[in-house]
């Protein structure tokens, strides 16, 4: 008696990896998040460094060097948090998300393919940042680069849970407007590309508290030498804990 193979579902993590590969060819194949994750950063990188329109106090380093940890975090903002959660909400408010839970993917293995498509497309951010970053005199403290890319991994974490816990609960429309909005706030007074100790009264000491603050002074210390502050890294796990703890409770698959 001879048996029928039957049709199964492919091993979760080769169903995880197929998603991550979606949803990073997603984002590099869509014109308008390829403009916010690649070429915004790369853009202000040559023009604060090329120009002087504005003033940084680089204490002594060279204005690449001290730029270029700030475009790096504003990279991994951009990816983890603009672009995964305005693309999560549209696949929450066009059924996506309902449909891929249900399929042997499932929640866990769809959360699983969005972080390792982010991480994907950090990859090429950095390499990009860090190819143009050389070209125009780049010179980063190499032992700094495994704590620089851990905060990465932090903050990659911080900013998706952030996402997550926006895009489970506005409505599409809001969300864009938001993460937008937020973006703009984060680089103008978040503690991203100018330090937190660089910006005006009350600023100073809110941008170190955020999540961006203290992603961009991890970098710095990192990538410059002097030390990642450990203030850095408990705001950044707090950040982590509590924008996770939300998203966890109040996220809506449909």
């Amino acid at each position: 008696m001879t048996t029928t193979p039957t049709a199964g579902a492919a091993p979760a993590r080769r169903r995880i990896a197929a998603q991550a590969s979606f949803e990073t060819r997603a984002i590099l194949r869509n014109g308008e998040q390829l403009l916010v994750t690649v070429v915004v950063p790369v853009l202000l990188l040559v023009g604060l460094v090329r120009t002087s329109l504005v003033e940084l106090d680089t204490h002594g380093t060279t204005r690449v060097d001290f730029v270029t940890p700030g475009i790096l975090a504003l990279a991994c903002v951009t990816t983890a948090f603009t672009s995964q959660s305005i693309a999560t909400a549209f696949d929450r408010r066009n059924g996506v998300l309902r449909l891929l839970a249900t399929t042997p993917l499932g929640r866990g293995g769809l959360l699983a393919g969005k972080i390792l498509g982010v991480l994907a497309v950090e990859v090429v951010q950095v390499v990009v940042i860090a190819v143009v970053a050389l070209t125009l005199g780049w010179s980063p403290h190499l032992p700094g680069i495994l704590p620089a890319v851990g905060l990465v991994l932090l903050g990659t974490a911080a900013f998706t849970a952030l996402a997550l816990l926006l895009a489970g609960t506005l409505r599409a429309e809001g969300v864009l407007a938001v993460a937008n909005l937020v973006l703009v706030l984060l680089v103008v007074g978040g503690g991203l590309i100018v330090p937190p100790s660089e910006l005006p009264g009350a600023m100073a000491h809110v941008a170190a508290f955020l999540p961006s603050g203290a992603l961009g002074e991890g970098l710095r210390g990192a990538l410059l030498g002097t030390g990642v502050p450990p203030l850095s890294i408990m705001v950044l796990l707090a950040w982590t804990a509590a924008f996770g703890a939300g998203a966890g409770r109040l996220f809506r698959w449909h």
